[in-house]
């Protein structure tokens, strides 16, 4: 055997090793795709959807979230440079 023969036999495998992984992560996104939306139809992720809503006081505005947030923000970074020196 030729090492143009091995060559040609060692792209044929890499090239049907590839293809092969190709084709299982093809059908393995199309499973978990398939899954999604029959859980979806079954109802069987409404606790995963509440859960993932934030309470938010039914009062409070987005500006004053916004200077809550900024708030938090400023002192953690007042805080960190504290520790830092």
């Amino acid at each position: 055997m030729t090492i143009v023969d091995m060559l040609e036999q060692s792209g044929v495998l890499t090239v049907m090793g590839m293809g092969t992984v190709f084709g299982f992560l093809v059908i393995l996104i199309a499973c978990v795709s398939l899954m999604g939306k029959v859980i979806h139809a079954l109802g069987a992720d409404k606790d995963v959807t509440q859960a993932a809503k934030p309470a938010v006081p039914s009062g409070a505005s987005s500006a004053a979230k916004t200077a809550a947030v900024t708030a938090a923000i400023t002192a953690a970074v007042n805080e960190y440079r504290k520790t830092e020196n």
